[in-house]
């Protein structure tokens, strides 16, 4: 058996469990789900088994209930392929009246939820598993941690020996719990395997609507052109076409991107809208982002000595790698992660926003002095826009770099700390 590697969603999962239930693991496919609940679950069933999935499926139609029995919390995995479990589940826990007592996995909606007739408020709650930041892959060492800042100890010190080629080979083997700890070529042929995976088969099973897996590779082709923008779904389609008389119609392409969201391929971010002391017209669209960097270079076919070779593409695609490792930092604390970008062009890559009302400002850039000080200047002038008056000040700003030699407070008050000194 392989080690197991604790996850930060471990004692959230712990939590939500003594406070609801049921708990709905969501997240794309091979990001450890499994390997999660059922490190924690005391009897399970995997309704995907080839040697049960047909009587699995007969009895969650004829006797639903059957499939609940268990010590708890008693694991389902792959539930939405009988979304009739639902009802079921929430029945028993009704029931039961107790904590505690189921945990679903899935890595895709249901393709058909009219045969769910309840949301599962009060019942059933959920939460989102990504594949592993570099803090749970053992790639940073977590001198730097996202709460102390929030609660404002802003000593910060840290080193981090990355190099450039150690960035490359990070975002190429992605966050798969398969890739960690084997060697480059093992660890570096997974993200393919996994991206042919959801372009040839799970783009169509995921609604039971058949897809061109030639089409779904040209689209995921320009999406990953497209990460860490605000790209139009129009220079998308534009991308995609082959030629001006291609039929291929806005439609059809967001019915694609609409099923790779289902599956947890995309993950886009959404806009913050903070109170400014100017009436500055705020950009609303979203930023694209995949749910793993690894993705993104699957689909355009290259590898760490590519992006050595073109730091500007680099540079997109260890932003979208920094942006998975915030989300699961930030849902660890109940925050969110949000792109800051206004009419003037000003930008800021990435705001953590907390329940509380508490926020950081935290700009990305792959490393060099006159990077780090580009992202400073942007981190200073935004909040210098921000009306002090209905908004609390940031709780920090942070310059989040690939390689730097250290983790450090600069006199201005801007942190810099390098993506392998970081932790939740």
């Amino acid at each position: 058996m392989d080690k197991y590697y604790k996850r930060i969603c471990d004692s959230i999962l712990a939590d939500k469990l003594e406070a609801k239930g049921a708990v709905l693991i969501k997240g794309a496919k091979w990001c450890g789900k499994t390997t999660t609940a059922a490190h924690i679950a005391k009897s399970s069933i995997y309704i995907e088994d080839p040697a049960k999935k047909k009587q699995y499926l007969e009895m969650a139609d004829l006797n639903p209930s059957a499939l609940l029995q268990g010590d708890v919390p008693h694991l389902i995995d792959e539930w939405q392929l009988a979304p009739k479990l639902w009802d079921a589940i929430r029945f028993e826990v009704d029931k039961r009246d107790e904590f505690g007592q189921f945990i679903l996995t899935g890595s895709a909606v249901p393709p058909d939820d009219s045969q769910i007739s309840h949301t599962g408020t009060g019942r059933i709650t959920s939460l989102v598993m990504r594949p592993m930041s570099l803090f749970e892959s053992g790639d940073s060492n977590g001198s730097v941690s996202l709460r102390a800042l929030f609660s404002k100890e802003h000593e910060i010190n840290g080193m981090s020996e990355h190099s450039l080629d150690d960035i490359a080979f990070l975002i190429c083997r992605g966050g798969w719990p398969k890739a960690i700890g084997k060697t480059k070529k093992i660890a570096l042929a997974q993200a393919p395997d996994y991206y042919d995976s959801i372009v040839e088969s799970d783009i169509s099973r995921v609604d039971d609507v058949k897809r061109d897996s030639e089409r779904a590779k040209r689209i995921m082709r320009a999406y990953s052109r497209s990460v860490s923008s605000e790209a139009s779904i129009t220079s998308i389609l534009n991308d995609v076409k082959t030629d001006e008389n291609d039929p291929f119609s806005e439609n059809t392409l967001r019915s694609y991107l609409s099923a790779f969201k289902k599956i947890f391929v995309i993950e886009d971010t959404p806009a913050w809208n903070p109170n400014l002391r100017s009436k500055t017209a705020i950009r609303t669209g979203d930023t694209r982002y995949l749910v793993d960097p690894s993705i993104a270079t699957a689909a355009l076919g290259i590898g760490p000595k590519d992006l050595i070779n073109d730091l500007s593409t680099m540079g997109l695609i260890f932003e979208n790698m920094c942006v998975r490792d915030l989300r699961v930092y930030a849902e660890s604390l109940g925050g969110s992660v949000y792109h800051y970008r206004d009419k003037s062009g000003l930008e800021c890559d990435s705001v953590i926003h907390l329940k509380n009302g508490s926020y950081g400002l935290v700009e990305i850039k792959l490393g060099g002095d006159k990077l780090i000080e580009e992202g400073a200047a942007n981190l200073l002038k935004l909040k210098e826009r921000i009306d002090s008056e209905k908004m609390n000040d940031p709780a920090f700003m942070m310059v989040l770099c690939g390689v730097a030699p250290f983790a450090y407070k600069r006199n201005d008050g801007v942190m810099v700390v390098p993506i392998g000194c970081l932790r939740n």
